[in-house]
């Protein structure tokens, strides 16, 4: 199967591309408002309070008509889950909490259907809602097929006034059936654990602890011989003996007795348990780290990936986000399937899986991207449906811009970028960019794009316009004069261009060394085969 990164509705993507039986492992973190207060998340709501202009999955789900157009849809499929969400709504009445159950149903239910039979997933979500999604698998998957509810200690400490701190999440882990895909992992053993057990060391340093070396009542029998006096049954032949005797590996107690040294630089560490305190979430100083609020460490979705799937297997994330599942996947050789439902998700994947391999291969012909636009009709119709994705794509046709992070207080300027003006290596040139999507962009709109960058000192406005501008528009763009650089070269203060434009690769008049706004992926390391392929 080839890698695809899809742009749109889950449901819908899954309903109309994703075939029965084609994956091997599903993650899912979808979103939820777990800090809203529970007497907002258990309000009612009549539904009046439409959401049609909340954006979908944008951190919380709201009951309202879709909501209740796709509780008809459960309930028209019938069975289990038809049952459970009739009887949750019963009990917890309309509200946001209700919503969110009713929208995870059907997605479910999809994801169980393209899972292989030898298939597992994993749902990533806090205790807030955990609970209603764990009697939710069990409808879908059933509960013969639960594995484990897996507690991550996200961070060591958290500050709550009124309760203890909440520092975990959790991951709910189905196989499709008993034939699910499993390797052991392992992670490194506790500090307590090492200095109890391991409390041995070698000349040069190295820790060890001893291993039994007989074989008196171990099933399959031994070897028996003398060995430095003492007659026994032994795990290993004497010529193992030998060998363990001749490289240093055999210690002895005070009374004589051989026993192996087991060191602790060669060991696999703790076969992974369902309390994973290991692992910890993002920080400022990781450089793995994209400024992505949601975003997972990639050790997260190795220790998964690694788990339950072998390489050349699919995992599919219908959540996508920032891409950790997609960039951990394709490093461990494994095909992926990545659904987001925003365009700043899909553009800051397809930047990340760029440059975390540049300079290796060219990571974008080894996946194919579905949904987004590739013609003027196709802008057109995402423009209407979805202004604000429009934005974010039209945004993405130029390298190195971002949407701008003050956008709540400043509707002129909807992205920006930044350049070395001074030649000094420095980030101190700046780009302002307006998208327009409705109507031609006239003289009024270009005033004020030019006041905002007068106001900010920045150096260069473009006008970004689906449609064609008009003459006077132009005119006026022309008239406000050109950005002077001081290492010489003047450029358009005021540009103008247009979707179509873009398109056909008509490139912006921009200085060099454009410098993107978001922290650049770190470089692919290469995590090597599988755990459970290394003989140790």
């Amino acid at each position: 199967m080839q890698n695809v990164l899809y742009y749109g509705d889950n449901l819908d993507v899954l309903r109309e591309h994703v075939k029965d039986e084609t994956v091997d492992l599903v993650y899912l973190d979808p979103p939820f408002n777990s800090n809203a207060t529970y007497n907002i998340l258990f309000k009612e709501r009549d539904g009046s309070d439409s959401a049609a202009q909340i954006e979908a999955f944008k951190d919380t789900w709201h009951w309202d008509e879709r909501a209740e157009r796709t509780f008809a849809e459960v309930m028209d499929a019938g069975g289990k889950v038809s049952e459970l969400l009739r009887a949750i709504r019963q009990s917890l009445g309309t509200n946001d909490m209700f919503a969110y159950l009713t929208m995870m149903a059907p997605r479910l239910v999809e994801l169980r259907r393209v899972l292989k039979d030898t298939g597992s997933v994993y749902l990533h979500c806090d205790p807030t809602a955990s609970h209603y999604l764990k009697l939710l698998m069990d409808a879908v998957f059933g509960p013969r097929n639960f594995r484990n509810e897996i507690v991550w200690k996200r961070q060591s400490a958290h500050s709550d006034a009124t309760r203890f701190g909440r520092v975990h999440d959790v991951l709910l882990f189905y196989g499709k059936s008993e034939n699910a895909t499993w390797s052991s992992t392992y992670q490194p053993y506790d500090t307590d654990y090492v200095e109890q057990y391991y409390r041995f060391r070698d000349p040069d340093g190295r820790r060890f602890m001893s291993g039994d070396l007989g074989a008196a009542g171990l099933q399959g029998g031994g070897y028996t011989y003398e060995w430095r006096g003492v007659t026994r049954l032994w795990r290993c032949p004497i010529s193992t003996m030998q060998e363990y005797e001749k490289q240093g590996r055999i210690y002895y107690t005070k009374n004589g007795f051989p026993r192996l040294k087991r060191y602790l630089d060669e060991s696999r560490g703790m076969p992974a348990q369902d309390v994973w305190a290991d692992i910890e979430s993002l920080r400022s100083w990781h450089a793995e780290r994209l400024h992505y609020q949601t975003q997972k460490p990639e050790a997260l979705l190795e220790r998964i990936i690694r788990a339950s799937t072998n390489e050349g297997h699919t995992v599919l994330d219908p959540f996508c986000g920032c891409g950790t599942t997609v960039a951990v996947a394709q490093k461990l050789n494994r095909c992926w399937i990545g659904i987001d439902i925003t365009y700043r998700a899909i553009g800051l994947i397809r930047r990340r899986l760029k440059e975390a391999h540049e300079g290796e291969i060219d990571v974008a012909k080894t996946y194919t991207v579905v949904g987004i636009p590739t013609t003027i009709p196709d802008a057109q119709q995402l423009a209407t449906e979805k202004p604000l994705q429009f934005q974010s794509w039209a945004l993405d046709l130029v390298p190195g811009t971002s949407e701008n992070p003050r956008k709540s207080r400043d509707r002129a300027i909807d992205g920006v970028a930044y350049f070395d003006k001074s030649g000094k290596r420095k980030r101190d040139g700046t780009i302002y960019f307006s998208v327009k999507s409705g109507g031609h962009v006239g003289v009024t709109d270009v005033r004020e794009l030019a006041s905002a960058v007068t106001r900010d000192d920045a150096d260069i406005g473009v006008l970004i316009s689906l449609h064609k501008p008009s003459p006077d528009a132009m005119k006026e763009a022309v008239e406000m004069g050109f950005f002077e650089a001081p290492w010489g070269g003047r450029f358009r203060k005021i540009q103008i261009i247009t979707i179509a434009q873009l398109l056909q690769g008509k490139k912006i008049d921009f200085p060099m060394s454009i410098t993107n706004t978001l922290k650049r992926a770190p470089k692919h390391v290469d995590l090597g085969h599988d755990q459970a392929s290394l003989d140790f």
